[in-house]
C-alpha cells in the first residue's frame, strides 16, 4: 500500500496529556487473555462496573462483540486470528492515548499475537494478564455451548481442540489469575489490585 499520499496530523491534535488531565485519569489497556469459558469476559465486565462506579472512563473490547461489527469479515483461520487482534490493539490503542482505560477480553491463543499486540499499544500502555483454567474446565463451564458443538464436530478450529493455545512464557511479564482456584470476587480483586496502579493520574 502506498503511503506517499499520507499526511497524519498527530502533532496538531489534542494532547494525550491534556485528554488524561480532562478525565483525570492515567489511560491503559488491561488485555484479558484464556479459553473461551476461563472467566475472561466475566472478569472484563465485572471490573468495568467497578471502575465505572468509581467514576473512571472505559471502554471494552470484548471478541464476540468485536466480531459482529468490526471485524464480522474475519474468519477463524491463523491469518485472520493474526488481524483480529491486529485490528483491536490498535483501536485499544488509540483509546489508550484519549486517556480511556481500555479492557480488552480475547482468547489471543499465540504469544506472537499477544507480542504483536504489546507492540502496537507499547508496553508501557499494555497489562497482560493470562486468565487460567484448563481445557477441562471450560469444558464443564460451557456457558454458551460451544465445547459440545466442537465436541460433536460442528465448530471447527476450536481453540484447545483444534488450533493450539499457547501459556504465556515467564518472560513475557504476564500477570495470571486462576480461576479454577479463585472465586470470581477474589479474582476481580486482584485484578483490580494490578489495575488501580497503573490509571492514577500525577
Amino acid at each position: 500500500m502506498a503511503t506517499d499520499n499520507l499526511h497524519p496530523i498527530f502533532d496538531r491534535v489534542v494532547a494525550r496529556a491534556e485528554k488524561e488531565r480532562l478525565l483525570g485519569q492515567r489511560g491503559t489497556v488491561i488485555w484479558l487473555y484464556g479459553l473461551s469459558g476461563s472467566g475472561k469476559s466475566t472478569l472484563a465486565t465485572a471490573l468495568e462496573h467497578r471502575l465505572n462506579a468509581a467514576g473512571r472512563m472505559t471502554q471494552l473490547l470484548d471478541g464476540d462483540n468485536v466480531r459482529t461489527g468490526l471485524n464480522k469479515n474475519l474468519g477463524f483461520s491463523d491469518a485472520d486470528r493474526d488481524e483480529n487482534i491486529r485490528r483491536v490493539a490498535e483501536v485499544a490503542k488509540l483509546f489508550a492515548q484519549a486517556g480511556v482505560i481500555t479492557l480488552c477480553s480475547f482468547i489471543t491463543p499465540m504469544r506472537r499475537q499477544r507480542a504483536a499486540a504489546r507492540a502496537i499499544i507499547g508496553a508501557e500502555d499494555f497489562l497482560e494478564v493470562y486468565i487460567h483454567a484448563s481445557f477441562e474446565t471450560c469444558a464443564v463451564r460451557d456457558p454458551k455451548g460451544i465445547y459440545a458443538k466442537a465436541k460433536a464436530g460442528e465448530v471447527k478450529q476450536f481453540t484447545g481442540k483444534d488450533s493450539g493455545f499457547e501459556t504465556p512464557d515467564p518472560t513475557d511479564g504476564a500477570f495470571m489469575i486462576n480461576t479454577e482456584e479463585l472465586s470470581q470476587e477474589a479474582s476481580l480483586e486482584l485484578l483490580f489490585a494490578q489495575v488501580a496502579p497503573r490509571i492514577q493520574f500525577p
